[in-house]
């Protein structure tokens, strides 16, 4: 795979001069590479900084501008009705039709779904 050909490129160049770096991305070589576990059609939106962001940006807008007015239970209440809200604008995940394989623990390398060999 391009990708770990690229990693050991990359811990060869700067292994020595950012030892520890290295060996922090090193140690997490596997969970960094899990990227190409999933399908192809999936890899824009995980590669996503911050999902989560996205989703409160609408209730943290709104509510910065009523910062005085809400109590714990009403600011709770707002929150809940912008995002019901906010969720009829967002888009549908590239390639859905590819979750059940997903769930079912079918493997995917390097975005392409690996065939079973029948015993």
């Amino acid at each position: 795979m391009d990708a770990e050909a690229a990693f050991d490129f990359f811990v060869a160049s700067y292994g020595v001069k950012y030892d520890k770096a290295v060996a922090k991305l090193t140690k997490d070589r596997n969970v960094l590479l899990a990227f190409y576990d999933f399908p192809t059609e999936h890899w824009k939106h995980i590669r996503t900084t911050n999902p989560i962001e996205s989703t409160f940006a609408t209730v943290r807008h709104r509510t910065g501008k009523t910062k005085g007015c809400l109590s714990r239970q009403t600011g709770l209440a707002m929150a809940f009705k912008l995002m019901m809200s906010a969720q009829k604008k967002w888009r549908k995940l590239d390639g859905a039709n590819r979750m059940p394989e997903i769930i079912e623990g079918i493997e995917f390398k390097d975005g392409i779904k690996q065939l079973q060999n029948a015993a």
